[in-house]
């Protein structure tokens, strides 16, 4: 499948919109964790599948909500 995209305004910050058909092949919803990686030119966006990852990310996660939290939400809004 290949779909052209714009980032969209959200706050101070940019949005990648992704339909809906896409996110119901990949089995994606609001609650799953993607990891999102470069090579510089290239922008891979995937879910994270593996068990132990994604307890490392929630946890990284959540650690980073306790230290900057605050601070993010003033920014987003």
């Amino acid at each position: 499948m290949h779909v052209v995209k714009t980032l969209t305004k959200h706050g101070n910050s940019l949005a990648l919109v992704i339909d809906k058909a896409i996110l119901e092949l990949l089995k994606i919803d609001a609650g799953t964790p993607l990891e999102i990686s470069t090579d510089g030119q290239t922008l891979l966006i995937s879910p994270v599948r593996d068990k132990k990852r994604r307890e490392k990310f929630n946890k990284a996660l959540d650690s980073t909500n306790k230290k900057y939290g605050r601070a993010l939400k003033r920014l987003a809004e």
